[in-house]
């Protein structure tokens, strides 16, 4: 019996050393060399992993430079610093990057829309919206809950008044809270620009304005001075096209309801 064992623990052994052999041999013929020009991207970039750069994180991004010739200036929140250190890594000449804020396009905060039902729950946007699409009297307001304020990597983000603000001043462009919120209310808007919708509600005017003091009535007020064609009332809602704005700031002048603000009114918490 104890020579079975023992001849049975031999047999183990032997195989276990063989195996191990095979595989140092594998290992050293098959052995990839780690990208260097990929690690040495990766090493200059924020490391957030927002994805805004269109790749699933900084590593995907690096590598898709360094083995696909991907642009050098995705990075939204590295800014044009890094995409100057990725050039110069790769031997190319620096572009520069389109600097990128988020912002909130609701303004119903307490004082001019109300809420319909008494919410009791997670503190959370994304629970909240899946009960009916919230508890606003307006099914296109910002919930309040501070989802996006959450996942802000740089505490950009403040709930005030009932509504999420971001200060465009902290801001990096990350896009995190774009992807977080349930209502998709936060978008990017170039960091130069000056004005901005402040309303997502796409009913009628009278409608819109009934649930909220301060939405958008398509009265075209704005679409019609704007000077540059950049403003257009598109299914009841106001747009513009930063293409074409030249911040000239008249829309928000004539705006009857305040839906068009500055950025200096939008953007500062």
């Amino acid at each position: 019996m104890i020579i079975d064992v023992f001849s049975a623990l031999l047999v183990v052994g032997a195989v276990a050393l063989i195996s191990g052999g095979a595989l140092a041999v594998a290992s050293h013929f098959f052995f990839v060399k780690d990208d260097e020009i990929a690690q040495k991207i990766r090493e200059c970039l924020p490391g957030i992993n927002c994805g805004a750069c269109g790749y699933k994180g900084c590593t995907d991004y690096s590598k898709a430079v360094s083995q696909n010739g991907e642009k050098t200036n995705l990075c939204i929140p590295g800014a044009d610093s890094v995409a100057a250190e990725i050039a110069e890594i790769v031997g190319e000449k620096p572009q520069d990057v389109i600097e990128m804020a988020a912002y909130v396009s609701c303004n119903g905060n307490c004082n001019v829309t109300k809420k319909v039902a008494k919410y009791e729950g997670i503190t959370s946007c994304a629970a909240l919206s899946k009960l009916y699409g919230g508890n606003n009297d307006c099914n296109y307001g910002c919930l309040g809950l501070g989802d996006c304020a959450a996942v802000c990597p740089v505490g950009a983000i403040c709930l005030k008044n009932g509504i999420a603000h971001v200060d465009y001043r902290v801001c990096v462009g990350c896009g995190m809270c774009i992807k977080t919120c349930p209502k998709n209310l936060i978008r990017f808007v170039p960091l130069v620009s000056s004005v901005a919708i402040m309303c997502s509600n796409k009913e009628k005017g009278a409608a819109a304005r009934k649930k909220c003091e301060n939405a958008c009535i398509a009265c075209k007020k704005c679409e019609n001075t704007c000077p540059s064609g950049a403003i257009t009332v598109i299914d009841n809602l106001a747009k513009i096209d930063y293409g074409k704005c030249i911040g000239c700031l008249k829309c928000a002048e004539v705006c009857p309801t305040g839906v068009i603000k500055t950025k200096e009114t939008y953007g500062k918490i």
